[in-house]
């Protein structure tokens, strides 16, 4: 096991990590709640895989020196725009591997997660022995297994040229793509071996400026620490934005949260649910949740106490309602229903909705897989990432999350518009009409309530009654752990000791051989 270098500044986890922020203090605070805080010149949410897909394949198309992937999964055969002509969009591994070939500055690194070859739905032969479009000096995709035990490395990045990072929750792998209105049936919505899929949805955020430059410094961090290969930054590329894409947030500051855990002497960082914690004690008027998963008793706490008071935040969530396999049934499922039933009893004043999306089928409604890691609160803050609500995000998996908090009125206005746009997708309506429909009735609940007429729309999940039980399944500790097990934390800090003691009598035993060269 070779541990880790060093990477980045690594904070000792703060003890009041979770504990609530000085009254009428910002949300964003670095070093407690995010690594960093750097400026975009552009930043923009992509809503669902087409968008991003399209977006980052035009943008692919214009690197000259760097393409560094970070993913969950991956898996060439996918293409970016499966509604174009296979012409002009071939399958990723295809298009990355042309790229090299006509740039002759052009590299492309690809990082996955190791236990993607057995855990992920992409194809795992091609992590594991190759492709053809592999067999290139300049393309390397390297499994990444530098992580504690149970541990996954869960971050989705992409950057391009040290001047373009795409950051979110949708790996480039199968499975993935969808677009409004999210049909029942999408002729293009095909998995490599033309099987159709379940409407997904799902969220992506693209920067440009110093914030891509971050980006591509955690992403050459996490490269180093997997492979022991130190990659210097290249000439940023400055016009890499898309242009056909206009963006929601100019000239912001954007901060990045990272979630890694305890890895031999390394300590943890828990900076993505320590900003979650704050963002949502700060909320006043909205709390708008996408979610794959939303099981975490801190979450519980924070949204429990605030429907508790009088007055206090709408809270409206928004996640998948089917759980798949039997362990995501027992666990996630579970607890999830136990979680909102807690909610519920907590929601004394009517502010509390959990939905899940639906879309009109053949054979009745047909559920759309909510993929997003989204949290909203008021017109003030956003935070897309990869960081699920569940305890394995607080201290075990490796995430990364992006947050906005509005510094402008413009900011504010680009924020209340994509949510005004995410809702409008959930219940088949236009954006106007939920700014008329939150207007008239003073509320978004109010507003989705009025507009969710629609075979397209939103349903409350059956928890929401508020009967039965409330507290996590037994064996939550086991199967969705907040850090890694601590028989191997003790293990590591022994390794750790020995590698530093060997380290210092090799140190010693150099000393006394370059004295004896000296006599």
């Amino acid at each position: 096991m070779r541990c880790p270098e060093p990477a980045l500044d690594r904070p000792e986890p703060h003890s009041d990590a979770w504990t609530a922020r000085a009254s009428g203090s910002r949300i964003v605070a670095p070093g407690r709640n995010c690594w960093r805080v750097a400026q975009a010149r552009r930043a923009a949410v992509l809503i669902d895989g087409g968008p991003y897909f399209a977006q980052l394949e035009d943008a692919l198309r214009q690197a000259r020196r760097s393409i560094l992937i970070v993913g969950w999964d991956f898996d060439g055969r996918i293409r970016l725009r499966p509604d174009a002509d296979p012409e002009s969009s071939p399958p990723l591994g295809q298009l990355l591997r042309s790229l090299v070939e006509t740039r002759p500055e052009l590299e492309i690194r690809i990082l996955v997660w190791s236990v993607a070859v057995i855990h992920a739905p992409g194809a795992p032969l091609p992590l594991l022995f190759g492709a053809e479009w592999q067999d290139h000096p300049r393309i390397r995709l390297k499994l990444d297994t530098h992580h504690p035990k149970y541990a996954a490395h869960h971050q989705k990045i992409v950057c391009i040229d040290e001047a373009l990072a795409f950051v979110g929750g949708i790996d480039l792998t199968v499975r993935r793509w969808d677009r409004k209105p999210h049909l029942a049936h999408d002729p293009a919505r095909l998995s490599p071996e033309g099987d159709p899929y379940n409407p997904v949805h799902d969220i992506q955020m693209v920067v440009d400026g110093e914030a891509a430059q971050a980006m591509c410094a955690l992403g050459r961090s996490r490269w180093r620490n997997a492979t022991g290969e130190e990659l210097g930054k290249c000439p940023a590329n400055e016009g890499l934005w898309p242009p056909a894409l206009e963006p929601h947030f100019t000239a912001t500051p954007v901060a990045v949260a990272r979630t890694e855990p305890a890895w031999c002497d390394a300590p943890a960082v828990m900076e993505a649910a320590a900003l979650t914690t704050d963002a949502l004690r700060a909320a006043q008027r909205t709390v708008y949740i996408e979610a794959q998963y939303m099981t975490a008793s801190y979450v519980g706490d924070v949204l429990a106490e605030s429907l508790a008071r009088e007055t206090g935040p709408e809270v409206i969530v928004l996640m998948t309602h089917l759980s798949r396999g039997l362990l995501e049934r027992l666990v996630m499922g579970r607890n999830r229903d136990r979680l909102i039933r807690r909610l519920k009893q907590a929601d004394r004043f009517n502010r509390l909705r959990i939905y899940y999306p639906v879309v009109p089928g053949p054979g009745g409604e047909q559920q759309v897989m909510v993929h997003s890691k989204l949290i909203i609160v008021d017109d003030a803050f956003i935070r897309v990432g990869s960081s699920n609500l569940n305890n394995r995000s607080i201290g075990l998996d490796t995430e990364c999350d992006l947050a906005i908090e509005a510094t402008t009125d413009a900011a504010r206005s680009a924020i209340a518009s994509i949510q005004r746009e995410l809702v409008a997708e959930h219940v088949d309506a236009d954006p106007a009409a939920v700014d008329a429909a939150i207007a008239e009735t003073g509320s978004v609940i109010g507003a989705i309530e009025r507009l969710n007429t629609r075979p397209r729309g939103l349903r409350l999940f059956e928890a929401m009654s508020g009967k039965g039980p409330a507290r996590p399944v037994f064996g939550t500790g086991l199967l969705d752990p907040k850090q890694p097990f601590a028989p191997l934390r003790l293990l590591w800090a022994g390794k750790s000791l020995i590698r530093r003691s060997g380290h210092h009598l090799a140190e010693q035993g150099q000393a006394a051989g370059k004295g004896s060269e000296r006599v």
